[in-house]
Order: C-alpha cells, then sequence, then structure tokens
C-alpha cells in the first residue's frame, strides 16, 4: 500500500516542500505542519459513519477532501508518509491519562516511534488539544520545547508517561509501552472509540488545531477557546450554527458540506 501512497500529495497538504532526507530536521518540519493543517477532529463518528483505517479511505478523507481526524487516522497517514520517505517507523499504543481522575483506561491511544541514527523519538499527531508540534526525543525526564509548550518523557515503571507542563505543573498525557502494534489492534480500537455509546466521540464535538506563533484552538461542543502562548486563553460561545460552521471552516481550516449533516453536528453542539 505504501507503494499506492501519494506522498507528493500529502506533503503538498500540509505545505512541506523542503527535502525529504532521512533526518531529524526533516521529522520535525513535517511533525510541526502536519497537526497545523490536518485538524484533529470526530465529525463523522458524530454522525454515525464509518471510520475506516484504510489507507486509501484515510488519504481520501484527509488529503484529497480536506478534512481532519483522530490519532488512528491521523497518525496512520502520518506513519505511512514517513514510511514512504525513508524513515524506520512504528505504531505504539497509549493508555490516556489527562482528565481521567485516576482511572485506569484501555490501551487504545495510537502514538508512533520513529527511530533515527542519534536515538529514538515519539511522533504523535493526534491528540486533540495537547498535540505534539515537534517529535519529542524518547530520553526519559528530558525537558523539550516545542512550538507549542514544553513536555517530557518519565519512566512508569517498565513503561513511560508522555507529560506536558500546564500552568507551571507537569500533567500526564498518557502512559505508553514499546511493544510494536498491529493493525488489527488499532481495528478493534477504532470500532469502539467510534461506535460504543460510552465514547466520548460518539456524543461530543472535539476539535483542535495549533496554529502559528504557539496559538492552539480548542473546540468543545459549542465552547471555543483560543490558547495563547503567553498564558492568556479566550473563550467564546458559539450561538448559532452559522457560527460554528465559521469556525469548523475558519479557525480549523475544515472543509464540509452537507446541510442535513452539518445541523446534525450543530444539535449535538447544541447551537
Amino acid at each position: 500500500m505504501i507503494d499506492q501512497f501519494d506522498v507528493s500529495a500529502y506533503l503538498a497538504r500540509i505545505g512541506y516542500a523542503g527535502p525529504r532526507s532521512v533526518t531529524l530536521e526533516t521529522l520535525r518540519a513535517i511533525h510541526l505542519l502536519h497537526p497545523s493543517a490536518i485538524t484533529f477532529e470526530n465529525i463523522d463518528a458524530l454522525l454515525g459513519r464509518p471510520i475506516r483505517l484504510e489507507l486509501a479511505a484515510i488519504a481520501d478523507k484527509i488529503v484529497t477532501c480536506g478534512r481532519g481526524g483522530y490519532c488512528y487516522e491521523q497518525n496512520t497517514l502520518l506513519m505511512t508518509a514517513l514510511r514512504a520517505t525513508g524513515f524506520p517507523v512504528r505504531s505504539i499504543a497509549g493508555r490516556i491519562q489527562w482528565n481521567m481522575n485516576g482511572a485506569v483506561t484501555a490501551r487504545n491511544h495510537m502514538a508512533l516511534l520513529v527511530t533515527l541514527p542519534d536515538g529514538e523519538y515519539v511522533a504523535d499527531v493526534g491528540f486533540g488539544g495537547l498535540t505534539l508540534t515537534a517529535p519529542l526525543k524518547l530520553e526519559p525526564d528530558l525537558e523539550q520545547k516545542t512550538p507549542h509548550g514544553w513536555y517530557r518523557i518519565v519512566r512508569a515503571g517498565d513503561e513511560f508517561q508522555l507529560q506536558a507542563k500546564l500552568d507551571g505543573h507537569w500533567t500526564a498525557m498518557y502512559q505508553f509501552s514499546l511493544s510494536d502494534e498491529d493493525v488489527s489492534d488499532w481495528e478493534m480500537a477504532n470500532w469502539f472509540i467510534s461506535t460504543s455509546p460510552d465514547s466520548i466521540f460518539t456524543k461530543t464535538l472535539i476539535v483542535a488545531r495549533p496554529a502559528a506563533e504557539g496559538i492552539r484552538y480548542a473546540l468543545r461542543n459549542n465552547r471555543l477557546r483560543t490558547y495563547h502562548s503567553d498564558g492568556s486563553i479566550e473563550q467564546r460561545t458559539l450561538t448559532s450554527a452559522d457560527e460554528l460552521f465559521g469556525v469548523l471552516r475558519g479557525e480549523f481550516n475544515l472543509k464540509l458540506s452537507g446541510d442535513s449533516e452539518l445541523a446534525t453536528v450543530a444539535a449535538f453542539a447544541s447551537v
């Protein structure tokens, strides 16, 4: 399938025109541009559409049709593009800990592990409002600055935990192992996340995108927040379907069509 993947179309989609050398500089450039161009969103799950993880389906949805997706779609696309460029990369799984209040969750978050001559790096363009905009070196306790904040990886028994620095405090995002995951593992996790009535993605509109100069946009139902690099936060409540669609097409750069389907999204968002 990699042989059939149009890596040039993907790179054009994210706005990358640099060298395709297998270097940390190339990885960093692609990792920054991908989440800025391709929005995290769960609109299809809200609409009851199947989330397909076949490469052709992901490429059509995200590269051709200008949509976004969540972790399985986003990181499968990035993994394929990196492999097509020559990077050694594989998928790993994590247990979400962000906003879980100590609950033990299933190992259903998809991230990537990229191997370079100077070591291994965690890449992840599918974590919603805290999505990484740079790969992180797999070096425990090393505080690493990215274009959108500080992160670190710490040991957690025989596994690792990814943390973000928020308001001066380190907060757990997810715990992960280095075991290689198979596509069948992601198919099962994806089916539950996209269809279960207990999944947040089937009952809550969640959209996020990091933008230039450290800005992040985050939408949860009808509440839009803009996070600035100086720590300030703007909050706005969307009060109409037109306002919601304007934000989805504007701040989140999504190509959307279908009035009846958009009306369903607006109903979920309570506008």
